[in-house]
């Protein structure tokens, strides 16, 4: 390995952005490739545009490079299998095969792994959608097997959802057909793994969304009977995948115990809290996993901290105020309804100290009290 290797990301948006922050002042060089000419990673590094099936531009980009991984798991597997015949590629590109449909991993989850999840019906055709929601007992998120995060791609299917004007407005397709679940909340595991098979797992994080969409991370998760549980289960998918770099796995706790709702094979939203709040973040921790270095430790560098996401459009006040212990992280993508376009972290020292922090941050924002 050279000294200062040069780390190359498929996609270049704000997970490639920040990866490329936390890896310069270890030294690391980076090159990212997406077909967007203002990919925000382009802020921060060179950027190749090219579309992912262009093998000469992939090739020439490969080329470049010491080590290979991700910004987002929609990266099409023929561009990663096709770099990784001329670089090292973490992680390996059939977890990024299984991670892209929704009803492989479920069968991963619970067929291979005996892993527990919620109750799901495959729908490639009308009728297979009518069983389904029958099945279901029509109460359940009809989903694109591919394709899919923030809430696109997802129909909320209830006992007034007409079936038949739904199949036909889709057109066709594959589907995966989950049933809701009853759930008290939404917990994520993120954890580090590295080419030797050591693993660090960050604190348990509670997640909150809108939309779909992921609005505010709390860490760590109070503690309840199953938050043991959920390390075991996301370490038992990190080693039954030989997995390398920072895996996330989010689960929904309910009265009954864990259920596993979907793994991302790349560092996670609901991990940006790291940046500020731990020892060593998610994004150097994928860097250190994927070139064989020791882990950095995953402690907390206080003992609370919560992620905000800034959704559609950057609040004025990140601009114009400083407030202690609260981080302002701005893309620089164009707002856009839905989109994420920033974060903020705050840390605290204590559950209080950090609910009066967060409280104080949404006033700042023109919540009222």
């Amino acid at each position: 390995m050279n000294k200062f290797p040069t780390i190359g990301i498929l996609g270049g948006g704000q997970l490639a952005q920040m990866l490329a922050l936390d890896g310069y002042p270890l030294g690391f060089r980076f090159v990212f490739f997406d077909p967007t000419a203002d990919a925000c990673a382009g802020l921060v590094g060179e950027l190749m545009v090219a579309d992912y099936d262009n093998e000469i531009a992939l090739e020439e980009f490969a080329n470049k490079c010491d080590f290979i991984t991700y910004d987002f798991e929609n990266v099409p597997v023929d561009a990663a299998k096709f770099v990784a015949k001329r670089s090292d590629v973490f992680p390996h590109p059939n977890v990024l095969k299984i991670a892209q449909d929704r009803l492989n991993e479920k069968v991963l989850f619970r067929e291979q792994l005996k892993l527990p999840v919620g109750d799901f019906f495959t729908v490639d055709s009308y009728s297979e959608l009518v069983f389904a929601a029958k099945s279901c007992e029509k109460n359940g998120f009809l989903k694109t097997r591919r394709m899919g995060y923030d809430g696109k791609g997802q129909h909320r299917i209830t006992e007034n959802t007409d079936l038949k004007s739904l199949w036909d407005k889709l057109e066709g397709g594959s589907f995966i057909l989950e049933k809701a679940v009853d759930f008290k909340r939404e917990v994520s595991v993120i954890l580090a793994r590295n080419i030797q098979g050591e693993i660090s797992c960050y604190e348990l994080c509670e997640n909150k969304h809108k939309e779909g969409i992921l609005t505010t991370t709390l860490v760590p998760a109070v503690e309840s009977k199953n938050s043991l549980m959920a390390f075991d289960y996301a370490k038992k998918i990190a080693n039954a995948l030989n997995y390398v770099g920072v895996l996330t796995v989010e689960m929904f706790e309910t009265d009954d115990g864990l259920l596993i709702n979907e793994m991302a094979p790349r560092v996670h939203n609901s991990g940006h809290w790291s940046i500020e709040g731990a020892v060593t973040s998610q994004f150097e921790n994928h860097l250190r996993a994927g070139i064989g270095l020791p882990l950095g430790s995953t402690d907390m560098s206080k003992g609370f901290s919560a992620m905000i996401n800034w959704i559609g459009e950057i609040p004025v006040v990140s601009l114009t105020t400083k407030e202690k212990d609260v981080y302002w992280h701005i893309y620089g993508k164009q707002n856009r309804p839905g989109r994420k376009v920033g974060h903020s972290t705050v840390v605290a020292d204590n559950a209080q100290d950090l609910h009066s922090k967060v409280v104080h941050l949404a006033q700042l924002l023109g919540a009222k009290k």
